[in-house]
């Protein structure tokens, strides 16, 4: 509720009091009838909002008959804030001008003497001014109305162009994944290919195996990706299917070393248990694998009471490691992950030259209220 507006009930029992205070000063107790009359239009100002026009001919008689003109100026602006019939305001403020003027039940209306006059432009003065007062509320109240609808109109214009600006930018990035990773993870997988069946090393036949599937994966990956970032502005593509606890040997499996798994979760963890478990593993395989060449882990995954701890250690590497780009945000984007589940991620090397990386996770996988 607006602080600086009366409630409605106490509005209109003011509006009553002013009319009737009005009546109070012209008070005569041998006019019974204009009194009378009087009164009337006093009350039926509690009709204005729901009936402003039937109002304003209810206290006509009032102004007639009497001298208390107060409740028909108040139907007056009422009429004129709502209604949008410049002809009926004119008929209504010339009514009202016309019963003021007029001394019932013997008028005099001589326009040849000036005191009329003047009298006349007097009286359709205050008949004008509620009808202009109300057409001026009304005037504001539809430019309010105006301006908002401006303000979200642009606020929706504002929206459609960070949308466009961002379909822009995710398509630029599909031809940029689509026309140069696509294109240089192909040529890795085409090479491992050959190099497969070129050689007779069982190692090296292996190893580029396991090169050429990995590409492939990551291949098919990028392209769904590449589809998820041109689906902007259609129909949302589906993302592709979160991993499981399920997947871990397949991840192992693929890792590329050698991994001993060991594992006793029960079934039915949360999916974001599951996934928190799944990336940790795999996070901590991809970093063996290009810091510690030659190195094997080991991944015990166990539930205690109410948390989940996975551990991955790897030995200290046999062979120097290449030099490989990194952006060193995987560990944090691993904490960050725990936190929101409510867990903790530890990582850092061993007394051997290896290294570890410990996640502890509530059961439950929400975060502690």
């Amino acid at each position: 509720m607006n602080p600086r507006r009366l409630p409605t009930p106490l509005l209109d029992a003011l509006l009553v009091g002013v009319s009737l205070l009005d009546i109070w000063v012209h008070w005569d107790a041998h006019e019974r009838l204009r009194m009378a009359c009087a009164l009337g239009a006093a009350f039926a100002l509690l009709l204005y909002r729901r009936l402003p026009l039937l109002t304003f001919l209810l206290t006509l008689p009032a102004v007639l008959l009497s001298d208390a003109v107060i409740a028909s100026m108040i139907a007056l602006y009422t009429l004129a804030s709502v209604t949008r019939h410049r002809t009926l305001l004119a008929v209504c403020a010339l009514a009202f001008t016309l019963s003021d003027m007029t001394s019932w039940p013997s008028p005099v209306f001589d326009l040849t003497r000036a005191s009329t006059l003047i009298t006349l432009g007097y009286t359709a003065a205050t008949a004008a001014a509620p009808v202009f007062l109300g057409q001026l509320v009304q005037t504001r109240r539809d430019l309010s109305l105006r301006l908002a609808e401006i303000s979200e109109a642009r606020d929706h214009q504002q929206l459609l162009t960070a949308q466009a600006v961002l379909a822009r930018e995710r398509a630029q990035l599909a031809r940029e994944m689509h026309d140069v990773v696509s294109h240089q993870v192909s040529l890795i997988a085409v090479h491992a290919g050959a190099l497969q069946v070129g050689t007779r090393d069982a190692e090296a036949k292996e190893a580029a195996g396991t090169i050429r599937r990995l590409s492939v994966q990551t291949l098919d990956e990028l392209r769904h990706m590449v589809t998820v970032l041109r689906a902007s502005g259609g129909r949302p593509a589906e993302l592709t299917p979160q991993p499981s606890l399920a997947d871990l040997e397949q991840l192992v499996g693929s890792s590329g070393i050698e991994v001993q798994l060991t594992t006793d979760l029960p079934e039915g963890l949360p999916a974001t248990v599951q996934r928190a478990v799944y990336r940790t593993v795999q996070e901590a395989l991809t970093n063996t694998r290009k810091h510690a060449p030659g190195a094997t882990a080991t991944v015990c995954i166990h539930h205690e009471g109410s948390a989940v701890r996975v551990t991955v250690t790897n030995t200290a590497p046999t062979r120097p490691a290449l030099p490989l780009p990194s952006a060193h945000y995987g560990l944090v984007g691993l904490r960050q992950r725990a936190a929101l589940l409510g867990g903790t991620v530890t990582f850092g090397p061993t007394v051997d030259g290896g290294y570890e990386l410990r996640l502890e996770l509530p059961a439950a996988g929400t975060a502690p209220g």
